[in-house]
């Protein structure tokens, strides 16, 4: 009986964990506090009785039937049950609606005067909701069921001119909420996306028609995926783009900061190819604004100016020691490996404070440069925020992971000052959660840990470089430039930035949808509201058998044979595993997903 039990709950959570983006969060939370009313023993009166009385509340609400005083009755209510009920059902329940009072005040509100969702509430297609870009994730996913590779390319290429990169590295949070989790498991869409990519190469397939020259220039400062992404864009609406980078290269952290082994720069460059192709886009390589190139001298020659800066500069800790020659920030190793710069670390014992995938990125690249031993300290298990697969394989490769240690200080080398001998750690215990959901720490009794090393990477984030950007009066707070959600930059007239250099270190996809929302921004201030034409459309949509299936995974080459080199670790999709993930998807575009018919929760 436990045996089917666990096995039918094992197939309901996964139901809680595809809830669509959009829907009503009172529907979601009435869902969460019937489970709780099934949980109860009945034993004590005020989860027994006092759940199914809060339950009817949030019914009359989302019916529309609720009176002004209900909230307050609601609220009295749930903390009557949170200081009395026996155990935890009762008490974790009564909280969470009470949490719910104040994280959505505006949802109550509108439902008990107005009787409807806060407006823009509305269920949307998961994948493309999730992805930054919002490309039409089920469009091409039926364009690779088809065949049609290039196809497929072009509809990715509508909203992201980076399908080979994204291919390879993106963090894929389209796959979050995938309404083929409430059958088996989100559908692989990076892998199909790679699978698209490997059969034809980007830079093969033509790029829409540019518009009608507009005599409209508009300068890219920063060659990354933001600042590309923003010319590829403009160059279509007709505008002319120069672009400057400081490196001799473009891609920016794509190309330095991203391992050769993840993401092979000859695949990059496709996506570059294409992007170069696809208008009136000029480049200006090793050119540094600031040095080379002034801020106002862009402003007095360009119609509009786009800031696309990455965040290329590593972290380094405030304490003692912490720029000797054998400590280093992730993003700079990272960077100084990219550029082939000789970094010898055999026999050595590499320590790396970190968890996030730059510093997964560092760890893997310091096996492959031939270190003894790389071992990865954080203070929580929190902090290993790195995707589950990179950390995986890094695991695999070789790389020790310690936990709950708190950095402390930096050792010299008595014989030679100018490198650290040692790093000392306090060890931790966990303790409460915080208001975000994330464990605490507190100092344990036990000893300082000391840990002979080397050579320090420290993976404890980047920063952008805007100082001449401040100097010359473009608003930066925290080294951050100060933009707002149309990546214009108050008080500076023409002047746009969005990316790294806006929102801190993120991801690539985010980078890229800063650079679309800029495009079509700058786009608007120039006096023009341009379309871009998408010559492709996805195959007419087909019901889905729904019959469980397997979801098909990207391997890896064997850890043993992988470590050694800097070749790309992924195995390619094979035909049939493209065609039967391909075919798993739902088609949420025109099946399963939908508005709220008049603002209305549809429960």
């Amino acid at each position: 009986m436990n045996d089917r039990m666990d096995i039918a709950l094992n197939k309901f959570r996964s139901r809680m964990t595809s809830y669509p983006p959009g829907m009503c969060p009172l529907v979601m939370y009435r869902s969460i506090l019937q489970m709780s009313m099934n949980q109860s023993c009945g034993k004590c009166v005020p989860c027994r009785d006092g759940l199914v009385e809060a339950e009817r509340m949030l019914r009359d609400i989302l019916n529309g039937d609720a009176s002004e005083d209900i909230l307050d009755r609601l609220k009295a209510l749930c903390i009557m049950i949170s200081e009395s009920a026996d155990c935890a059902v009762g008490v974790v329940a009564a909280n969470t609606v009470l949490d719910s009072l104040k994280e959505f005040a505006d949802e109550y509100e509108s439902h008990i005067k107005h009787r409807r969702c806060v407006e823009n509430t509305e269920q949307t297609i998961p994948c493309m909701t999730l992805c930054p870009a919002h490309v039409d994730v089920p469009g091409y996913i039926a364009l690779i069921k088809a065949g049609d590779y290039a196809g497929a390319i072009n509809m990715i290429r509508d909203r992201n001119p980076f399908p080979t990169a994204c291919a390879m590295v993106c963090e894929h949070p389209c796959e979050k909420k995938c309404r083929r989790s409430i059958i088996d498991a989100p559908i692989n869409i990076r892998g199909l996306k790679k699978y698209a990519v490997d059969q034809v190469s980007a830079d093969k397939v033509a790029t829409p028609p540019a518009n009608v020259k507009t005599g409209k220039t508009i300068a890219i400062v920063g060659g990354g995926p933001s600042g590309l992404t923003a010319a590829y864009f403009l160059a279509l609406m007709g505008h002319k783009c120069v672009v400057f980078d400081e490196h001799d290269k473009l891609g920016g952290m794509l190309r330095y900061g991203i391992p050769e082994y993840r993401l092979p720069k000859a695949r990059l460059d496709e996506d570059i190819n294409a992007i170069l192709n696809a208008g009136d886009i000029e480049v200006r390589t090793n050119t540094k604004v600031g040095r080379d190139i002034s801020v106002q001298e862009l402003k007095d020659k360009y119609d509009a100016v786009y800031l696309g800066l990455g965040a290329q500069l590593g972290n380094r800790m405030p304490v003692d020691n912490v720029n000797c020659k054998n400590v280093i920030p992730a993003a700079d190793f990272l960077q100084a490996v990219a550029r082939g710069e000789e970094i010898d670390l055999s026999g050595k014992r590499v320590a790396l404070i970190g968890g996030g995938n730059v510093a997964m990125d560092a760890a893997r690249t310091a096996v492959r440069l031939k270190a003894e031993t790389v071992h990865v300290f954080t203070r929580k298990r929190d902090d290993y925020t790195a995707l589950q697969s990179e950390i995986e394989s890094a695991v695999q490769e070789g790389v020790r992971f310690r936990t709950l240690l708190s950095f402390l200080h930096l050792e010299a080398d008595k014989e030679d000052p100018e490198k650290i001998a040692a790093v000392w750690l306090q060890p931790e215990i966990v303790a409460e959660y915080d208001e975000f959901g994330f464990v605490k720490t507190e100092h344990s009794s036990n000893y300082p840990y000391r840990f002979k090393c080397d050579y320090l990477i420290l993976g404890v984030g980047q920063r952008c470089d805007v100082a001449d950007f401040d100097a010359a009066g473009i608003p930066t707070e925290r080294g951050r430039i100060l933009a707002d959600e149309t990546c214009a930059i108050e008080g500076a007239e023409g002047v746009f930035s969005g990316g790294d250099c806006v929102t801190g270190p993120s991801t690539a996809i985010n980078a890229i949808a800063a650079g679309q929302v800029a495009a079509h921004n700058i786009d608007e201030y120039l006096g023009y509201h341009h379309k871009i034409v998408r010559e492709v459309e996805a195959p007419p949509a087909k019901p889905n058998r729904c019959v469980p299936t397997g979801r098909a995974e990207i391997e890896e080459r064997d850890p043993v044979e992988r470590k050694d080199d800097f070749l790309h670790v992924e195995v390619p999709m094979t035909p049939e595993e493209a065609a039967r993930e391909s075919g798993r998807c739902l088609r949420c575009d025109h099946f399963g997903c939908g508005s709220m018919e008049g603002g209305r929760c549809a429960w």
